[in-house]
């Protein structure tokens, strides 16, 4: 990895934020992190402007598809990957995702963290 990618992970699962903060961080990703979908998109209008965008379809408030659907409405973080890292896997949840502009969907139960900063990283690079 040549250069320091920023990732914005959005999930409402504190241990989880923690777990995959701490694996990016040990391989040289600078990370943001966002609770929720609303937060997430304050943190966007703010500046924030994350190379790859991880967030959770289930949460509180805002889920992962609306979240989406608002990034894309509002015309931001148009420059951002987004891989969805949920465990809904159901064949209908993942084309609904793709649909809105997933570059990805990786189910949470199915992949270690090593595995999903692998996909992240051949996302971000396969430009």
């Amino acid at each position: 990895m040549a250069r320091k990618y920023k990732v914005l992970i959005i999930d409402d699962d504190e241990f989880l934020v923690d777990m995959y903060s701490i694996k990016f961080r040990e391989q040289g990703f600078d990370v943001e992190i966002a609770f929720s979908g609303n937060e997430a998109i304050e943190k966007i209008k703010s500046g924030l402007n994350p190379d790859m965008i991880l967030v959770d379809l289930v949460m509180p408030n805002m889920d992962g598809f609306e979240f989406l659907r608002e990034i894309k409405n509002k015309g931001i973080a148009k420059n951002s990957k987004l891989i969805i890292l949920t465990n809904l896997g159901q064949e209908d949840d993942i084309k609904k995702g793709l649909a809105l502009g997933a570059d990805d969907y990786v189910i949470k139960a199915h992949f270690t963290p090593s595995e999903v900063i692998k996909k992240v990283t051949a996302v971000l690079e396969h430009d």
